[in-house]
């Protein structure tokens, strides 16, 4: 089993990454270097535009599987640097089998997307819970979404999957509005490209961390991240990684995002707002925003399949080895993450 490390995010401009013999140099612009020893580290996340790695430092973490990877300061992917593909040629030739055919990857699809509504359910329940006064605003799309799991889960084929998933969004986003306590973060819709409010950026930014992290955990089980079994093939879209993600966004990214805004660890003065409107975290509440993230992936929590304990880090790691194993035919089905 694979062993939950730490992740190296690095957020400020003009920082310099170098190997120093077993550890990674890393300075900004005039400061003493800082030394961590590879050995801890699973992988490193770069967000600016300016960030710089010598070739012998991306060569050792190539060698050794850490995965180094360069994003925007969104969080949006630039490139991605690995050692050779893991696993063995025969997992990968009957995942792409399982992949074009369509009642093979229905049935995979139809767990996942059955898990991620009723996980984003069990999100507005837990708020209920929390707060009696919201009971009637999300009575409606609590209710309504206990209908979609069992539609998702009765799905003929993948355009009604895909409907059913999205009408789904569309009652949970309805609800998310409710969530926030902060009156200076408000929620209207979700936008995506760009990002129209405060919100909707730490919603963008999270998904893009989660989506490295399902990536990493695909390509570390030997999958290929490209082929997904809901998402279906593009050019330069790493498919397999967001159908792993997709039942981990509420209980992992919105949970996150909920809990800095209301606990005002991000405030609006954290963004920069340009011309057209888009928000954009700014690099203090980027770290803040990251170091949250990777104490969040040190918890422990009750697997439901696995009946036993695991770090929150490890369950992209882990779902993606039940995939690998259905795909196998080890399992008869994929057993998604059901949230509790």
């Amino acid at each position: 089993m694979k062993k939950h490390l730490n992740t190296l995010y690095l957020t400020r401009e003009e920082s310099y990454l170098s190997l120093d013999g077993e550890t990674v140099s890393i300075r900004v612009q005039k400061e003493k270097a800082v030394r961590i020893p590879l050995h801890n580290l699973e992988a490193i996340m770069c967000f600016a535009w300016d960030c710089m790695a010598t070739p012998q430092l991306m060569a050792k973490c190539a060698e050794k599987g850490i995965c180094l990877s360069f994003c925007n300061p969104n969080g949006r992917l630039l490139c991605r640097i690995t050692g050779f593909s893991h696993g063995n040629v025969l997992l990968r030739r009957q995942q792409y089998r399982l992949a074009d055919d369509a009642a093979g990857a229905l049935s995979v699809a139809r767990n996942m997307v059955a898990a991620k509504i009723l996980n984003s359910r069990t999100l507005l329940q837990r708020a209920v819970r929390d707060n009696a006064q919201l009971a009637g605003p999300l009575q409606r799309p609590i209710m309504h979404m206990a209908a979609a799991v069992h539609d998702a889960r009765r799905a003929q084929d993948a355009a009604s999957l895909l409907g059913v998933e999205g009408h789904a969004a569309e009652l949970y986003f309805s609800a998310f509005s409710h969530l926030s306590t902060n009156p200076e973060m408000r929620f209207v819709k979700r936008s995506r490209r760009p990002p129209k409010d405060a919100i909707n950026a730490l919603l963008s930014f999270v998904y893009a961390i989660l989506a490295q992290d399902c990536r990493s955990a695909a390509e570390a089980c030997g999958l290929d991240a490209a082929v997904g079994m809901y998402h279906k093939d593009r050019p330069g879209r790493a498919s397999l990684a967001l159908d792993l993600m997709e039942e981990l966004r509420s209980p992992l990214g919105d949970r996150m995002v909920l809990s800095l805004v209301n606990r005002r660890q991000i405030k609006l003065s954290d963004f920069d707002v340009d011309a057209a409107g888009a928000y954009s975290l700014k690099d203090g509440a980027r770290r803040e925003l990251l170091k949250s993230w990777q104490e969040r992936k040190q918890r422990e929590i009750h697997h439901p399949f696995l009946q036993d304990k695991i770090t929150i880090g490890m369950i992209a790691h882990i779902q993606a080895r039940l995939l690998a194993q259905h795909i196998r035919g080890a399992l008869d089905e994929y057993p998604p993450m059901i949230w509790k």
